[in-house]
């Protein structure tokens, strides 16, 4: 079976669906299968296609356009703050061991409901990383959210006022996969860091918690108070992958090498 293409210019499209099918596929929200039907009923008559062909033809439309609706949802939903993939990702510089990047490309420790702690200095692609994974869970189907631990100061402090802190964290753990970003690179307030702990506790064998931070968790009593630094951390480690990345920054070996900007004219 030959999928149809788009009529080239000047010759003439095919023709609209009759209404009452039209109607039927609206009534029944088929948006994908109704905006291809006539480029497929028109090639379908001329290469007269079995009807099971274009039974199949139909439903694979209508399920393509799905999935890619899907996928666009579940990235919007994620909220990243990129838009990197492992496209772009170089994984040979990388100071994290190639074998683990490719074990954590698996996602079974996601499905194991395990947590996963990238940890070095700043510019060792440690939020790139995390992204390139999130992405790729997003592509595999499942569920990522993405915070900063500002972020979570805010939603503390936003439902603490109305006692709806536990609802707004049972709502983040409908994610498979919670990334929470640059630990470390700011003074932590009270708000963020009781948010870290709640959000830890909550995930603990339930979700995947993801965390990337210029320090190691067993230096986090340097930025939030040790009770709730230590809490975090035993619930943070108990089922826990720890990646510790080293080097130069990237970001600034490529400025000193002028591949930060196109050159001006």
């Amino acid at each position: 079976m030959t999928p149809p293409t788009p009529p080239a210019a000047g010759i003439p499209t095919a023709p609209p669906l009759p209404p009452d099918l039209e109607a039927l596929m609206r009534r029944m929200r088929f948006p994908y299968m109704r905006t291809a039907a006539p480029d497929i009923l028109a090639t379908a008559k001329a290469q007269r296609w079995d009807p099971a062909e274009v039974i199949k033809a139909l439903l694979t439309e209508e399920v393509t356009g799905r999935d890619r609706s899907a996928l666009a949802s579940r990235r919007t939903a994620a909220g990243f703050p990129t838009g990197k993939t492992f496209d772009a990702w170089q994984e040979t510089a990388s100071s994290i061991p190639q074998p683990t990047q490719q074990a954590l490309r698996t996602l079974e420790w996601v499905h194991r409901r395990e947590n996963l702690v990238v940890c070095g200095p700043s510019g060792t692609g440690k939020t790139f990383f995390l992204e390139a994974l999130g992405q790729h869970a997003v592509e595999q189907g499942l569920r990522v959210a993405w915070f900063t631990l500002e972020d979570l100061g805010l939603l503390l402090r936003r439902h603490r006022a109305d006692d709806t802190v536990s609802k707004a964290i049972t709502r983040i753990l409908r994610a498979d996969m919670i990334v929470v970003d640059d630990i470390g690179l700011l003074p932590v307030s009270h708000d963020a860091a009781e948010g870290l702990y709640r959000l830890v506790d909550a995930a603990y064998e339930k979700r995947s918690v993801a965390v990337s931070s210029n320090l190691h968790p067993a230096g986090f009593d340097e930025l939030m108070p040790k009770t709730l630094a230590t809490a975090t951390v035993d619930r943070l480690l108990h089922h826990a992958h720890v990646c510790q990345t080293s080097g130069d920054s990237v970001r600034l070996t490529q400025a000193l090498a002028g591949q930060g900007v196109t050159p001006l004219q």
